[in-house]
């Protein structure tokens, strides 16, 4: 065994929480030690596991980052919302009582279920009696007037 490379060993060194303040003498490579938590203060150890140890605001930083999720949720949530129309009746879209009354006809009464019918294509939108180009050109710009996305159509009528 080589000599002196062993660092010196010391039986009674000091340890010193820092929460609580409690001491007791071990035996280690380093004179004194200065530890965070002890068995005495830990909730683990107290028997207090109700409460939460907090060291250098890390659950601080947890609950930031929780909170910070939560609220890109519902932010994505409102934006997928804003994007279905609402269960507004046809009658706000101001396309003149006979347009109106065909599609009432055809049982479509909100705005929701017109862009539901769009979504089928130009032809499904023509195919209800009363309802012609004019009704459809009208209708669209004046969806896309109140803020709403078209949904994609599977066929354009040419």
């Amino acid at each position: 065994m080589k000599e002196k490379i062993h660092p010196t060993y010391y039986e009674d060194a000091k340890v010193v929480c820092a929460s609580c303040g409690n001491t007791w003498t071990t035996g280690s490579t380093k004179k004194s030690i200065h530890v965070e938590v002890c068995s005495k203060c830990h909730p683990f150890f107290s028997g207090e596991q109700s409460r939460i140890l907090d060291v250098e605001g890390q659950v601080d930083r947890f609950y930031k980052k929780l909170q910070a999720r939560q609220d890109y949720v519902e932010q994505v949530k409102s934006r997928e919302e804003a994007r279905k129309a609402p269960p507004k009746p046809i009658a706000d879209l101001e396309l003149g009582p006979r347009v109106t009354e065909a599609l009432a006809k055809a049982g479509i009464t909100t705005i929701a279920q017109l862009m539901a019918k769009l979504a089928q294509g130009d032809e499904a939108a023509l195919a209800i009696e009363g309802f012609g180009r004019k009704a459809l050109i009208d209708s669209k710009k004046k969806i896309r007037a109140m803020g709403y996305e078209l949904p994609e159509t599977t066929g354009e009528a040419a």
